[in-house]
């Protein structure tokens, strides 16, 4: 079976779980049952310096398997702020995350596989307060959100731009969150999520801490990465991909 690999941080190894009914994970891999095999690829904290590091060791090679599709969903971590508390420091200064960024599509181990669909996804809005609830839980006192939404937004910019720099396609998850959020381009007030505003019970309604998703985030995601799939890849999209082995019921190929 060939692969679609979805390789992220937190967000996509959360995908497939099923504690809260929609999981974009579980979903996309039964949009192509027995037509591809998506493979996940998620590691829980991890920024662009650590996923340039792995990525030789979770690649397959040409000779095991052919990649598909290969989805690239980091940004989240690396927009961290510098210097907050909870252990190692994520963030990732914003030029070296540009680099990473283009050091993991132009990666050897990558480009070894033929004719691969590239998708750089785009970090996802945050919501201040309901960070800085979080952190406040945890720690047991009044914290500072370690994230905050016009930060984060310059490294969506930045993803933005070396997929276009690379001439890869963009799946605009930040985007289409924020619309749907009531935010539009070229406004001057804050962003949703920002503390400067007011609070946003769209945004909210697709974040459980003020980063990961609901299931309604993750419907949002299943949805924009279809969308972009058909867009740019139309044969690819599950009713127009052949089943790898036949049908029971296909008396003619079981000839």
């Amino acid at each position: 079976m060939d692969q679609v690999i979805l390789f992220g941080d937190s967000i996509t190894q959360q995908s497939f779980a099923q504690d809260n009914s929609f999981a974009f994970g579980a979903e996309l891999s039964n949009a192509y049952v027995r037509r591809l095999d998506v493979v996940n690829r998620g590691y829980s904290g991890y920024n662009t310096e650590q996923a340039l590091k792995i990525l030789p060791k979770i690649m397959p090679t040409p000779t095991h398997t052919k990649i598909r599709l290969f989805t690239l969903f980091f940004g989240a971590n690396d927009a961290r702020l510098p210097n907050t508390p909870g252990g190692p420091q994520q963030n990732v200064p914003l030029e070296a995350y540009r680099t990473n960024l283009k050091s993991i599509l132009t990666h050897p181990t990558l480009r070894a596989h033929q004719n691969v669909r590239l998708m750089v996804i785009t970090a996802p809005p945050v919501d201040e307060r309901m960070l800085s609830a979080a952190a406040s839980a945890f720690f047991d006192t009044k914290m500072a959100p370690n994230r905050t939404a016009i930060n984060t937004a310059k490294y969506v910019e930045a993803a933005r731009g070396v997929a276009q720099e690379e001439g890869v396609v963009c799946c605009d998850l930040w985007g289409a969150m924020m619309s749907r959020a009531g935010w539009r381009t070229g406004r001057e007030s804050p962003l949703p999520g920002s503390l400067d505003g007011a609070e946003n019970e769209v945004l909210q309604g697709l974040l459980s801490d003020g980063l990961h998703f609901t299931p309604s985030g993750y419907k949002v995601l299943y949805d924009e990465v279809m969308n972009t799939i058909e867009q740019n890849w139309p044969d690819q999209m599950p009713d127009r991909l052949p089943f790898v082995l036949p049908a029971w019921d296909d008396e003619q190929a079981w000839k």
